[in-house]
């Protein structure tokens, strides 16, 4: 990816909070059910928190009962990055921009993708479509 991010673990630490370092940089979960974002109903884009990629729409976000902000689709295919997860059965999210851990990835979502992406909250930004 053009423009990718690239800072030292200080530095991530520095731009931060301490539980946005934990989630994106640490891969911790966030416990389900309090998120900011897992029951929220705005109108707009989720972006990575760490450096503002632009990850999913809200259009592409259901209610998966989970306690996570999930989604069935990103805003492009080249906004994430797929990596088998260190527990050798999952797959990770991660943001293509920067590395963001963002959450996981699953194959029992809604059609038409059939995936769903459950994200921790900690993780996205949200960025509220302009009023026409």
């Amino acid at each position: 990816m053009e423009n990718r991010v690239i800072k030292s673990d200080k530095e991530w630490k520095e731009h931060l909070t301490t539980e946005q370092y934990l989630v994106t940089r640490k891969k911790v979960t966030e416990p389900p059910f309090t998120g900011k974002y897992y029951n929220y109903k705005g109108d707009g884009i989720y972006r990575c928190v760490s450096c503002g990629n632009p990850l999913f729409s809200s259009d592409a976000k259901y209610d998966s009962r989970t306690g996570w902000p999930s989604y069935y689709i990103p805003v492009s295919e080249d906004s994430l990055e797929l990596v088998p997860d260190r527990d050798g059965v999952r797959v990770e999210v991660l943001c293509k921009k920067c590395g963001a851990h963002l959450g996981h990835v699953f194959e029992d979502g809604p059609q038409p993708t059939g995936l769903r992406y459950c994200m921790n909250s900690t993780a996205l930004d949200f960025s509220q479509k302009d009023a026409k």
